[in-house]
């Protein structure tokens, strides 16, 4: 109830303040840019016309871009912006979590530019928008643009996503849509409902024509994520007692960092034999799991959604738009982890050697027996909400017959707030036995008796972690830009423009633990909370366990803050708490801009381009707070920098024949750095693994923006009307890419936030914490081909007509250098490493079938294995985190009740496919001796109703 009354609430705001402002406005006749209203838009309706509407799109186009447009009013063929796009040629997809995909690259690259109707949009300090939070229904078009010239933004070396709302002037008159849809995900079993509805209309008047449109969505999604993970590798002694160094015993952990070297990037060697120096003497070594931990991760996600637009065209020659948008993110998750370790030595009986086996060939134990282990449950609750708001003026004049000017103001704002709660039970079980690979790449295990990890009276209530973040952006943004008509010989006209933002973003948290040592149990039944049904498709795993239960501490979290204040006075109850600020950042940024278009003949043939120039510049002040651990007392500091960069850009495009178009495209982009990159007050983690030292990270302020060259070589033959087959050659040349070096520091007692640590090692003169830190230490290039197909093939049989094929495959290669450090913090090598996220090969593969009132796709999507992220450099293993192959395969079918009303129905990873990973460096780690965890992310299939007038 409270999330309709928000959801109604914002919009009525909105709306009063669209149509305030507007009036204000016309009162005025005041002049200001936007993106021109399309008075020649049409609604295409059917994946064909989809299809078709798209293929337009591409040729008009200077850039190289993709669209996705609307198959009907509000009508993408998917839930969500990301979801979306994963067909689009050269776009790659991963994460499919929570009942959607997360994360889109463009040409294996994360950067991109977000931009609505042409503004950019950002989520709260971030540089681009979450774009799954912006629902399918509010979406007219999509366009990917893979170049740009010096008209367009410069930041995103990736690409840019503009995705276009409707307006009132798109429609020849008053026009209403509603849509409804219910979608049952898989492993939640949960059904859940999306609603949206449009509403337009336009009117001529004495003072021109108006224009009016409102557009709405709300959608519910409770999810579930299952994951199955074995620990790091580490080194074990022999489990023969003639082959044990003195002072060890048989399968002891070695802790000893003298004797080995933690995070290299090889990790230990994994031979058979292989053997570590101990004080002059070989003895040879084992490699096992320190432990294995199981996730269970259920949640609720909202996602209300708004956004209106007003239009007044007073005359032939110019056209006001007022538009605003609202995008709303509510999410409760409740994690249940299960963590246990495996790495206990002291109780192996006569026989340690028969408590292992090992993969043949090597000293990788695959499976082993250990009694009196230590573990704990953890109930992990997460809230976190987001609020973004656009409102923007914008008005298109046409001064004369020679020039035109565009003008728009706007201002955003984005807040995004979480709070984390963890409360950790512990025991120590009697026994477990683990297969870290079982089959599958997965891991197996059980305990003695896993009726006990339902018993709240076996488990003390331990840890109790309380943090809390706070994150908020804002924009004010004025734009003016022109096109005058030259007409001087091959010059036909030229564009310029300037634009100036002015960009603010700060971060807050806080964050507290304390230790309460109570069974739970005694507590009463209403703190405990069991699952079911755990990984039925992963592996043979413990399918349900006891935790804390995270909603009844939520909603009595006072006193449970009480609680904990009463074993430990230092613990804060909830009247004590406040949010401390760790930076804040003002940056403002001047565009100028200067473009000719060009156009003349070559070999009796017409060929066109545009020269530009863009001219950036980026003052940027931030302030800093450092919080000390013991006083509480906060010290402020401040950094400022400057820069500016020229951006030259350059584009061909030559009508070999009349269905052949040639494209050349030269420009270049930049990556700024994220905001929490340039913040260097040290964030701290405890050593939960025991090895002798911390982690932690500390951003830096003199980070510069990382800059790209961008070469694109294109054909595209468009053989009949409704069909096209293009190819790509491209390359990216990279300076100054953001990478993390590692050096190690000591955290006096007064400074160290784990002084009363009982997890890590000993902190009473201090610890020890090796640092990442990000700097501008790297280059890279990544370069590859694309290749697409739209074919709808004529003269099929009857039954077959209507037909066709979307296709597309993308072939990458990508290369770094990354400077390795030692934990001094000097460089010491220079490794080549492929970019993080890179697939080398991906494909996609529809057939598309329209007759009658019939519609339909299926759809297959798949990405060869890539290299995810590198592990902490803590542990023994290779220190890549690489992906296996991910693939979904996708089903849609509509049907046309009549011109008003449609039904269809849609399948989303039908084959049911998981996300795996595995431990990879070189030529050391494979999927097999190395895996790394399982996640269960399941299908979704929904049933959706439209309706429009």
């Amino acid at each position: 109830m409270q999330y309709q009354l928000n959801l109604k609430t914002t919009v009525a705001c909105m709306l009063a303040t669209g149509l305030l402002s507007s009036a204000s406005v016309w009162a005025q006749e005041a002049a200001v840019q936007a993106e021109p209203a399309d008075t020649s838009t049409v609604i295409v309706t059917g994946v064909k016309a989809s299809l078709i509407k798209s293929l337009a799109i591409k040729r008009t186009n200077d850039q190289v871009v993709e669209s996705i447009v609307a198959e009907d009013i509000g009508k993408l063929p998917d839930n969500n912006v990301v979801e979306a796009l994963q067909r689009v040629t050269g776009i790659q997809v991963t994460n499919r979590a929570g009942g959607e995909v997360g994360t889109l690259s463009i040409r294996g690259l994360p950067d991109l530019q977000t931009t609505w109707n042409g503004r950019n949009i950002f989520t709260a300090s971030g540089t681009q928008v979450a774009l799954q939070d912006i629902p399918s229904t509010l979406v007219r078009q999509i366009d990917v643009y893979k170049t740009r010239d010096a008209s367009q933004l410069e930041t995103g070396i990736a690409g840019q996503v503009d995705v276009k709302s409707l307006r009132p002037f798109d429609f020849k008159g008053p026009k209403v849509s509603i849509s409804a849809r219910e979608t049952y995900l898989d492993p939640a079993k949960k059904a859940n409902p999306q609603l949206s509805a449009m509403l337009s209309n336009r009117w001529q008047t004495g003072v021109g024509e108006f224009g009016a449109l409102i557009n709405l969505s709300a959608n519910k999604t409770k999810y579930r994520n299952e994951s199955v993970t074995p620990g790091a590798m580490v080194p074990f002694t022999s489990p023969n007692a003639a082959e044990v160094p003195p002072g060890y015993t048989p399968l002891q952990r070695i802790f000893d960092n003298t004797i080995w070297t933690p995070g290299t990037h090889a990790g230990l060697p994994m031979a058979e034999g292989s053997t570590l120096d101990f004080n002059g003497k070989a003895y040879p070594y084992y490699l096992a799991r320190d432990a294995v931990f199981q996730s269970d991760l259920q949640g609720e996600r909202k996602r209300p959604a708004a956004n209106i637009a007003l239009q007044w065209k007073p005359n032939s020659d110019s056209v006001y738009t007022f538009e605003s948008m609202y995008n709303g993110y509510r999410d409760k998750a409740f994690n249940q982890l299960l963590f246990s370790f495996v790495d206990w030595w002291g109780d192996l009986g006569s026989n340690p050697a028969g408590t292992i086996t090992t993969f043949p060939g090597t000293n990788v134990i695959k499976s082993r027996h250990v009694n009196n282990v230590y573990g704990f449950n953890s109930g992990d609750y997460t809230t976190s909400a987001t609020d973004s708001r656009v409102y923007a003026l914008n008005g298109k004049w046409d001064l004369g017959d020679r020039l035109k000017l565009e003008g728009d103001l706007s201002y955003q704002s984005s807040s995004y707030h979480s709070e984390f709660t963890a409360t950790r039970i512990d025991r120590v079980a009697p026994s477990i036995d683990v297969d870290f690979n079982a089959g599958g790449n997965n891991t197996a295990f059980h305990f003695n008796n896993d009726a006990d990890l339902t018993d709240p009276a076996k488990w003390n209530v331990a840890q109790f972690f309380d943090n809390a973040n706070r994150n908020k952006g804002s924009a004010a943004t004025a734009n003016l830009s022109g096109v005058y008509d030259a007409n001087w010989g091959a010059l036909e006209t030229i564009q310029f423009g300037v634009r100036f933002d002015d960009r603010k973003a700060s971060e807050a948290n806080r964050t507290q633990s304390g230790t309460l040592n109570r069974n739970l149990a005694s507590l009463g039944s209403e703190y405990s909370s069991t699952n079911s049904n755990f990984g039925k498709d992963i592996s043979d795993v413990p399918r349900t366990w006891v935790e804390p239960n995270a909603y009844y501490i939520r909603d009595h979290i006072d006193d449970w803050r009480k609680l904990f204040n009463s074993a430990d006075s230092n613990f804060q109850t909830t009247d004590k708490l406040s949010l401390q600020k760790t930076f804040e950042v003002d940056e403002k940024t001047n565009n100028l801009f200067l473009m000719g278009n060009t156009r003349n003949e070559l070999f009796g043939r017409r060929l066109r381009g545009n020269f530009g120039v863009r001219y950036v510049k980026v003052d940027t002040d931030m302030t800093f707070y450092k919080v000390d651990a013991t006083t509480k007392a906060v010290t402020t500091s401040s950094a400022s920098k400057s820069t500016s960069k020229v951006l030259p850009s350059m584009t061909l495009i030559y009508d070999a024949s009349k269905d052949l178009v040639l494209r050349t495209n030269y420009g270049e982009t930049l990556r700024r750095p994220n905001f929490g990159d340039l913040n260097p007050v040290l964030q701290l983690n405890d050593d939960v693994s025991k090895v002798g030292y911390g982690s932690g990270s500390g951003g830096n302020p003199d980070l510069k923006p990382t800059r790209s060259k961008n070469l694109d070589l294109t054909a595209e033959w468009y053989f009949q009307k409704d069909s096209a087959l293009y190819g790509t050659l491209f390359k990216r040349k990279i300076d100054g890419l953001v990478v993390n070096l590692r050096h190690r520091v000591h955290v006096d007692p007064a400074n160290d936030p784990f002084r009363n640590s009982t997890s890590g090692g000993d902190h009473t003169n201090g610890y020890d914490y090796v640092i990442n830190s990000p700097v501008n230490a790297s280059n890279g290039t990544i370069k590859g081909a694309e290749l697409g197909l739209i074919y709808f093939p004529k003269g099929l049989p009857s039954l077959l007509d209507g037909l066709g094929f979307q296709g597309s495959y993308t072939r990458l290669s990508s290369s770094q250098n990354v400077p390795d450090a030692n934990d001094a913090g000097i460089i010491v090598a220079q490794l080549e490493t492929p970019f993080f996220g890179v697939s080398r090969s991906s494909y996609n593969a529809t057939l598309a079938y329209e007759k009658g009132p019939v519609s339909a796709r299926l759809s297959y999507v798949w990405r060869s294995g890539f290299l995810s992220s590198n592990e902490a450099a803590l542990f023994a293993n290779p220190i890549g985190i690489w992906r296996h192959p991910e693939k979904s395969v996708d089903f849609q079918i509509s049907y046309k009740i009549n011109d008003n009303m449609s039904f269809d129905i849609s399948g989303v990873n039908l084959t049911n496919e998981m996300q795996q990973q595995y431990y990879h460096f070189g030529s050391a780690g494979n999927a097999q001796l190395s895996n790394f965890g399982t996640v269960q992310t399941g299908r979704s299939v929904s049933a959706g109703l439209h309706w429009k007038m």
